[in-house]
């Protein structure tokens, strides 16, 4: 049985709480945001349908082979890249989910990304 932490848990029920509130539609999906130690993952999610969209990471060939050495500019990258995706699928508005986590550092370059990149939230 793996142990939670009570970081991780306190997160999960942060998560809940937004999920009340935020929800993506067919006209205006989520766009989802996960990070780990390493990584940062984003996915644009239509709710009422249950399916991804589109999904990025700093896993990605792209991203991962850039210049940017830093978590926050590989995380700006990251925004980019899922922009280019979802413009690419006919999405161009967007409601942000930052999963638990505080607005600030990784989370924040990527939704700026995200926002260079043409999405709209």
């Amino acid at each position: 049985m793996a142990k939670t932490s009570a970081k991780t848990i306190a997160r999960q029920k942060r998560v809940k709480r937004i999920r009340k509130n935020v929800v993506g539609t067919t006209e205006r999906p989520r766009l989802r945001v996960f990070k780990s130690a390493k990584h940062i993952y984003a996915q644009i999610i239509d709710d009422s349908k249950g399916t991804t969209l589109c999904a990025a990471s700093s896993l990605v060939g792209e991203v991962s082979h850039a210049e940017e050495k830093g978590k926050i500019g590989q995380a700006n990258k990251v925004g980019l890249l899922l922009a280019e995706q979802a413009k690419s699928k006919g999405v161009l508005t967007v409601v942000f989910d930052r999963g638990g986590y505080i607005y600030h550092g990784r989370v924040k370059a990527l939704s700026e990304g995200a926002r260079e990149g043409g999405l709209v939230f």
